[in-house]
């Protein structure tokens, strides 16, 4: 019998010298115990080394995919061809299967097999001769690289790490809006007050300030293009009877770079929020359309990455971002939190406070069917997440409508009827 090893460096043949030592497979590791006595069980035949570092990955690339590269098919030719009445221990099951059919060679797979590849393994310096620890060492170090780099590179649409950087940036970005625009409105109120109450809409004051700078300059200006006519008028008649107090010219400056600060980062705040969008869209589109864009990306930087929130039982993506709460209520003996970031979903939004608990509990079911099938799929479709999200729409309509039916009397009175109809019959 021969053995195919695969090793970082290159490929080794071992033909097996006493093959009955094999039938015991629980004290076959024995055997194994030091080079000389590997030695008496396994011959190093050919070895066949890689050239550099590519060849090195491309045939464990090909390995991984199940197929058979360059390197191997060189080496199956030269020495197993020419013994084809010999059979040929391998360790992955799948390749077995592919040499088998490409090459015609008889494949051996079982527990006995995988124990002496492991003994094979703990003695590979001593029983693969000419080639020393420290090069060995460096070749496994180079591949590893070398294959998480071919890894992350031939799948970067799958990266979740985007959206967590995303998703959290778009929060940190939605806080500094915030108080850059609370400062605005405080520091231009002290010149005209007036105008904080008339333009709600943040962005637009800040564009209305930009334009306007000191309020006697309301009058000539024209805002047609920032507010609605009849808003336009308003402001114009608060500037002429304003209670505000002058400011000097380097006051005004420094407000309006404030609001082009304001201006900036929205609109940045808007091109992130598309590219947020389209990421989630390819990389979990059924969680997408369960729990939105926004909600999804922050239930997967919650966990860290799609893969671990995918290991999360549905109970857990329900209560997810309410650890605090779950934690003070099992210590103080009360009722645990229905519902965390779950609760922001349009679904769970649109529902009663009576039925949210239900809800929530029923979106998270299907949203961890969803995180399942987009984390390990193949395909990239949303169609489940569309399926699902009209069964729990359908759910909710019944839940909405079971609750007026019960305060309503003459429903009541229907139910009873009903009843009484069906037992007649």
């Amino acid at each position: 019998m021969l053995v195919l090893f695969e090793t970082a460096a290159g490929y080794a043949i071992f033909k097996v010298l006493d093959e009955s030592k094999l039938q015991e497979v629980d004290s076959l590791w024995k055997e194994f115990q030091t080079p000389e006595k590997a030695n008496k069980i396994v011959k190093l035949k050919h070895f066949e080394k890689f050239q550099d570092t590519t060849e090195a990955l491309a045939a464990a690339t090909a390995m991984v995919e199940g197929k058979i590269g360059k390197s191997l098919k060189k080496v199956l030719k030269k020495v197993v061809a020419k013994e084809a009445h010999e059979q040929l221990a391998i360790s992955d099951l799948k390749l077995g299967g592919v040499i088998k059919e490409k090459m015609n060679l008889s494949c051996v797979h079982s527990p006995a097999i995988a124990e002496l590849m492991r003994g094979i393994r703990t003695q590979m310096e001593g029983l693969i001769t000419g080639l020393p620890p420290r090069e060995i060492s460096a070749m496994s170090l180079g591949l590893a690289h070398s294959l998480s780099r071919y890894k992350l590179k031939f799948s970067p649409d799958k990266v979740d790490t985007m959206i967590v950087q995303a998703i959290s940036l778009l929060d940190d970005l939605d806080k500094e809006l915030n108080n850059y625009i609370m400062r605005c409105r405080e520091w231009y109120g002290w010149h005209f007050p007036e105008v904080g109450k008339i333009i709600t809409d943040n962005l637009a004051y800040c564009k209305a300030i930009q334009k306007i700078g000191f309020r006697t300059n309301v009058a000539t200006t024209d805002l047609s293009d920032i507010l609605p006519e009849e808003v336009e008028a308003e402001v114009k008649l608060a500037a002429e009877i304003s209670m505000g107090v002058e400011v000097s010219d380097e006051d005004i400056t420094n407000i309006l770079h404030l609001c082009e600060q304001v201006i900036e980062i929205t609109e940045y705040r808007v091109q992130l929020y598309d590219y947020l969008k389209n990421r989630m869209t390819a990389i979990a589109p059924n969680l997408t359309v369960m729990v939105g864009e926004l909600v999804g990306a922050r239930l997967i930087a919650h966990a860290g990455s799609l893969m671990n929130l995918a290991k999360h039982p549905a109970s857990t993506v329900q209560i997810l971002g309410a650890e605090k709460a779950l934690f003070r209520a099992l210590k103080t003996h009360k009722d645990t939190p229905k519902y965390g970031l779950i609760y922001h979903a349009s679904l769970v939004g649109q529902t009663s406070a009576k039925n949210k608990g239900k809800i929530s509990r029923m979106l998270a079911a299907k949203s961890s069917l969803a995180i399942r099938y987009d984390a390990l799929g193949e395909d990239t479709t949303s169609e489940m997440g569309i399926e699902n999200r009209a069964k729990l729409e359908v759910r909710l309509r019944h839940l909405e409508d079971k609750g007026i039916r019960k305060i309503s009397g003459t429903g009541k009175a229907m139910a009873r009827a009903d009843k009484y109809q069906h037992k007649s019959l």
